[in-house]
C-alpha cells in the first residue's frame, strides 16, 4: 500500500469545512495548524492598513487513491466558482512511514477493496 500526505492551506473559516469533507472521506486523524499567508496582493482594510487573514494547514496521512479523492473534494470548497482559489492543497508521497494506527490502516485497505 502507497501513503501521500495531503496538505491543505485554507482560511480558518473553511477549517471546519474542510475537516468534515476529509472525515466523510475517510480521512482518520487530521492534525491541524494556526498559520498566517502574505499573499502577493495586500488586501487594505480601513486607514490602509493591510490584512491577509489567519489561516489553517491541515495534514493527514492518507492512502494515495483517497488523497487524490480528497483532494478534489477540497478543492471544490476552497475554490467553489473554480476561478478564484481561497486556498492550497497538495500530496507528497510518502516513502518510509511509522507509527500509523493499524486501525487506520485496515479502514485504507477496506476503502480500496470497495473502490476496486
Amino acid at each position: 500500500m502507497k501513503f501521500s500526505a495531503l496538505v491543505a492551506i485554507v482560511p480558518e473559516d473553511l477549517e471546519q469545512e474542510c475537516i468534515d469533507e476529509a472525515r466523510e472521506l475517510g480521512a482518520g486523524g487530521i492534525t491541524v495548524m494556526s498559520g498566517r499567508g502574505i499573499s502577493n496582493t495586500a488586501h487594505k482594510t480601513f486607514f490602509g492598513l493591510t490584512y491577509d487573514g489567519s489561516q489553517s494547514v491541515l495534514v493527514m496521512v492518507l492512502e494515495k487513491a483517497l488523497s487524490l479523492e480528497i483532494l478534489k473534494a477540497l478543492q471544490k470548497v476552497v475554490m467553489p466558482d473554480r476561478k478564484d482559489s481561497q486556498g492550497l492543497i497538495f500530496t507528497v508521497p510518502l516513502e518510509h512511514l511509522g507509527g500509523i494506527d493499524m486501525a487506520q490502516v485496515e479502514k485504507f485497505e477496506q476503502h480500496l477493496k470497495d473502490s476496486l
